[in-house]
């Protein structure tokens, strides 16, 4: 059987596949279908400082292969999290867990991140600089370099773990924005999130989504994801998490040979709760199929 193991940022893992933030909840809803010790890692719900409640409904819209959500983040806030939701994780995830936290001021990101970062349960901190579905956060710090940077030089200052700045694709330069993250201390680039969507309900001639426009995801953007995993791979010297319309086996070796260390699988959990599983399972198979021996291997092959 092919090695499946690939060292992210210093932490091993036993393989590359990582249900993404906002698709896989806390972990142990999963928990109750599955095993969730035969993934690499999950990152876990997108955290704030304060609780939010997300955005009003309806806040989802179908698509041609995929999806359109503004959820806005709905989550319980840090001190919650980290009081209910982790002691729960722990019961059922006996692996190190990726923290994802989103904010609406850089004051905001640091609080969060320093707090997540005295957690023993956690591996690695995912900076969601990217997130489209919310006003004033989010994405507005990811389509700056310098925003970007100045993000992640606050977090770098106030914690001890890998620091991982999640970007987003609805940008002109997305390399631009890597490397001013590499530069200000960044450990790791996770890259795509959701691509900036919009539906129209024909009867009302009204978006069909409250917040107007959310976030676009699934198989349609991979072709996206993997352009920019590869733009990014090649010009920084850090690793790189790519995300993006993944729901194979093969998706996940295309997005490693484009130069990911590991891989996010987002929207499709959504459509199938074991679709992680089963990649995992599979993956043996496809690397045998393509005459891989080891993962680490391929890994920005197609440079």
């Amino acid at each position: 059987m092919g090695k499946l193991t690939v060292n992210l940022c210093g932490i091993e893992l036993d393989n590359p596949v990582i249900p993404a933030s906002g698709t896989f909840g806390y972990g142990y809803e999963f928990a109750e279908l599955y095993d969730i010790n035969e993934l690499g890692t999950f990152s876990f719900k997108g955290t704030t400082k304060d609780p939010r409640f997300g955005n009003p409904t309806p806040r989802i819209a179908e698509c041609y292969s995929g999806m359109i959500n503004a959820v806005g983040l709905q989550n319980p806030g840090v001190e919650k999290v980290i009081a209910e939701e982790l002691p729960r994780l722990k019961k059922c995830f006996h692996k190190p867990v990726m923290a994802n936290v989103s904010g609406f001021s850089v004051e905001d990101y640091a609080y969060t991140c320093e707090k997540l970062d005295k957690e023993e349960q956690v591996g690695w901190i995912e900076v969601n600089v990217s997130c489209p579905n919310v006003h004033g956060g989010g994405m507005s710090f990811g389509t700056d370099p310098a925003a970007a940077a100045e993000v992640t030089r606050a977090v770098k200052a106030v914690t001890t773990k890998p620091v991982i700045i999640k970007l987003s694709p609805n940008v002109t330069d997305i390399v631009a924005i890597a490397k001013a993250c590499e530069e200000a201390g960044a450990d790791g680039i996770s890259l795509i999130n959701t691509m900036l969507g919009m539906r129209i309900n024909l009867r009302t001639r009204k978006p069909v989504i409250a917040n107007t426009m959310g976030g676009f995801s699934g198989p349609a953007i991979f072709p996206v994801a993997v352009r920019m995993v590869y733009q990014v791979a090649n010009a920084v010297n850090i690793p790189v998490v790519g995300i993006g319309g993944v729901s194979t086996a093969e998706d996940v070796i295309e997005m490693m040979l484009a130069g990911a260390t590991a891989v996010e699988v987002g929207a499709a959990n959504l459509v199938n709760p074991y679709v992680c599983r089963d990649i995992v399972r599979q993956l043996p198979a496809a690397m045998e199929k393509y005459g891989i021996e080891n993962l680490r291997d391929i890994i920005g092959g197609a440079r």
